[in-house]
């Protein structure tokens, strides 16, 4: 199943979080009120004189508002984060009373509940064609000395996705730090693992019964090993889960460094401690930063909410590009997050590669089907015997020696259950409902999970023979399968609903059973009723897809170490492909397989080698973001939390973003009316290829939708030369499909380059 982690709100009213000076303040409990974890945003330019810097200006204001004596403990113990780069602000615990006096004083901007967070590869590398012969990898030197950072459960220090062999010195820029704690010490970085902090102020100030056993950066739960070595993990021989996916893992730049940065625990996850710990990614200097976690907000949330997109903000404006997971609660419209424009939001799909075991009758049929069964015996020549819905325990017990089989009268885990308690020696599972997450993940013992076709040739077969008996043999690996990519069921899909007029997801990414390292202290099955553990797991979910392209993004910065974040994006979207390995559309597994929409995989699946030379790329500043917030009719205060500056008057606005893709909406109630809509959008392409070239405007139309563009061709002369296009979508005031969709894509006259941007027009709203 895909992992997830939550931040949930709380059940008292949530204040806005901003995004200028911002703090953490845990409210303690005194004798007299309650307090609660806030996070405050500030003016830094409100500061007196009287303070030299931020930090005492925010402990002096909270000794001001305090309900009990002032001292140096009262302020200290009620401070929790001072933030610098992220957000202007602090966080802190006050009771109510307190923060309504924090309100009254100078610099006050917004305040917000401390909220808690949802947190959401052998072959990947080489199904996404990175080779060691040509493309990204040695154009980009596998993407050395590149810094990813990543906020997440910490991370294992052995492993050997983490070995420093084959690095160079770690870069004089690098200003982060390893941080010693609980069987962590500063000497367990390398050249390779060059940071390591951990944050869980919050979470104490939150829950101070809590006692953290493992109070520092080394992973227990092992979902950071996991994405860490996804992004940069080095070269590790003889990789597999049990035996399944062997091979050689890498991450997708493996030449790069990793600084983990621990806010996830086992106990809880706090936004105070994210924001503290991609604060100090910030000013520690990481080149990427890879987020597969987020904020869980209630409907109709506004950005200036959303403490994630207003820490990338920052980022972004620092030159550090931020890969972000689009959500596990896929497949509805408006189920994805982290749909900030400034970042860049990833869906999740499948891989060429299957886990498989095989069931073989007595009369020699063989039945193949999916799983990761991890026990190392399989099934012999056992009697099989059919037991309808495998209802009674007690029945099944009396077979528990033999092969049950077993179909769906009750819900597929009832019948899991029921022979999982029976202690029955294998089953077959029979149903035309199951799931691959079911099938990967439910068993404990072993098991074939089959459909109604296949199952009543079982059956068929039962009630035929006179002693029919069945083999089960587990450890498949199957590479090369089609059709891949698909979009996987639980992917968040856009539109994002805080900014609609920003076409999300951006693209895929490999996300479904990913193979990578591992806290080799964390269980990773259980079989008859005893914990396995292993170095290496397969986890499915947007946190697996995230690392992917964070690791690719930064083989794209080494190779044009002058690309602003926007630059980055554009180069991995236009470049992706929109077509499987059978030369057809991708296609969405939660819908019968039937091609996918943008709205499902942005541009398409992410192709490294094509991304380092995109030709054309579509930039954009932290300025062009200001002017679509305008646009958005957001406040001059909401633009303060989010870009930390009062400095905009909004008098320059659009909502024309230049983003590599397009969405518009027709969606007027008023559907019987025959007049037509007119949506244009202007877009700036910046030459980045040969220095003088020539593109073609390729259109793929759309039903019920007149498409145009104007020009028709692009002609560059220089190297760096900017040339704009108007691209027209005319329509219906409310389309009768719910996305219909197609592209633009300019082609350069030699062939070399193919810049492509999908168009969406829908009609579907919140």
């Amino acid at each position: 199943m895909p992992i997830e982690w939550h931040i949930s709100p709380m059940a008292t009213p949530i204040l806005k979080v901003g995004c200028s000076l911002v703090f953490t303040i845990s409210l303690l409990a005194s004798t007299l009120a309650q307090s609660d974890t806030y996070i405050i945003h500030m003016d830094r330019s409100a500061m007196p004189k009287a303070f030299n810097d931020h930090h005492n200006w925010y402990l002096a204001t909270i000794s001001s508002i305090s309900d009990t004596a002032t001292s140096t403990f009262t302020r200290t113990s009620k401070h929790i984060y001072t933030y610098s780069s992220s957000v202007q602000g602090f966080s802190a615990s006050l009771t109510e009373s307190e923060l309504e006096a924090l309100k009254k004083s100078p610099g006050y901007i917004s305040s917000t509940r401390d909220r808690k967070i949802k947190v959401h590869t052998t072959h990947t590398s080489e199904f996404l064609g990175l080779s060691s012969s040509s493309g990204a990898w040695p154009t980009a030197n596998y993407g050395e000395d590149m810094i990813i950072g990543l906020v997440d459960t910490g991370i294992w220090p052995e492993s050997e996705s983490f070995s420093d062999e084959g690095m160079t010195e770690v870069p004089s820029r690098w200003k982060g730090k390893c941080e010693p704690g609980t069987q962590f010490n500063s000497s367990m970085c390398n050249k390779k693992l060059i940071g390591a902090r951990y944050y869980n102020k919050g979470l104490l100030a939150n829950d101070p019964k809590i006692k953290i056993s493992m109070n520092s950066t080394r992973d227990t739960d092992g979902h950071g090993t996991h994405t860490a070595s996804t992004a940069a993990g080095n070269y590790v021989k003889g990789a597999s889960y049990f035996g399944y996916a062997n091979g050689t893992s890498s991450g997708m730049a493996p030449r790069a460094r990793i600084a983990m940065y621990k806010a996830i625990w086992r106990y809880g996850v706090y936004e105070s401690d994210v924001l503290a710990a991609i604060d100090q990614a910030i000013q520690d200097g990481v080149d990427i930063l890879s987020l597969s976690l987020t904020v869980a907000i209630e409907d109709d949330f506004f950005l200036e909410d959303d403490t994630i997109a207003i820490a990338s903000f920052a980022a972004m404006e620092k030159g550090v590009f931020v890969a972000a997971s689009a959500g596990n609660a896929g497949p509805l419209y408006y189920t994805l997050v982290n749909g900030a424009p400034w970042m860049l939001t990833i869906g999740a799909g499948t891989i060429d590669r299957e886990f498989e075991g095989v069931l073989t009758l007595g009369n020699g049929n063989q039945i193949s089907f999916p799983t990761v069964y991890p026990g190392n015996y399989s099934l012999s020549h056992k009697p099989l015997v059919f037991m309808d819905g495998c209802e009674s325990v007690n029945e099944l017990k009396k077979v528990k020696n033999k092969i049950i089989v077993c179909k769906d009268n009750l819900t597929f885990s009832d019948q899991i259950d029921n022979a999982a308690s029976a202690k029955v020696s294998g089953a077959v599972f029979i149903s035309n409902h199951t799931s691959p997450s079911e099938f990967y993940t439910r068993s404990s013992f072993p098991a074939v999970y089959i459909g109604l076709q296949d199952g009543q040739r079982v059956i068929d077969y039962i009630k035929e023979s006179k002693d029919p008996r069945g083999t089960v043999v587990f450890r498949k690996t199957i590479t090369g399968t089609k059709p891949a990519p698909r979009v996987d069921d639980y992917s968040g899909r856009g539109p994002f609903a805080s900014c609609r007029n920003v076409l999300k997801p951006d693209l895929l990414a490999p996300g479904t059973l990913v193979l990578a390292s591992w806290s080799p202290i964390s269980s990773v099955a259980e079989v008859r009723s005893h914990s396995l553990f292993s170095k290496f797991n397969l986890l499915s979910g947007t946190s697996m897809a995230t690392p992917h392209v964070a690791g690719v993004a930064a083989l794209i910065k080494k190779a044009h170490p002058d690309w602003s974040p926007a630059a980055i994006r554009s180069a991995l979207m236009t470049t992706a492909d929109s077509l499987d390995n059978t030369l057809s559309p991708i296609k969405d597994a939660s819908n019968n397989d039937l091609p996918a929409t943008p709205i499902d995989i942005g541009s398409g699946h992410i192709n490294p080698n094509k991304s380092l030379d995109p030709g054309l790329i579509y930039d954009a500043t932290a300025e062009d973001y200001i002017k679509l917030l305008c646009a958005m009719n957001y406040t001059n205060k909401q633009i303060q939390i989010i870009t930390r500056s009062s400095h905009h008057d909004c008098k320059n606005r659009s909502l024309d973003l230049n983003y590599p893709s397009f969405i518009a909406y027709f969606d007027s109630y008023d559907s019987g009316s025959k007049e037509k809509v007119v949506h244009k959008f202007q877009r700036t392409l910046t030459n980045v290829g040969e220095r003088t070239s020539s593109y073609t405007a390729k259109l793929l139309g759309m039903d019920g939708i007149k498409v145009s563009v104007e020009p028709q061709k692009l002609v560059f002369k220089k190297e760096h030369e900017k040339l704009s296009y108007t691209l027209t979508l005319e329509g219906p005031k409310s389309l009768k499909e719910d996305v219909v969709h197609g592209s633009l894509s300019w082609v350069h006259d030699g062939g070399k380059h193919v810049v492509r941007s999908p168009i969406v027009a829908t009609s579907i709203t919140p």
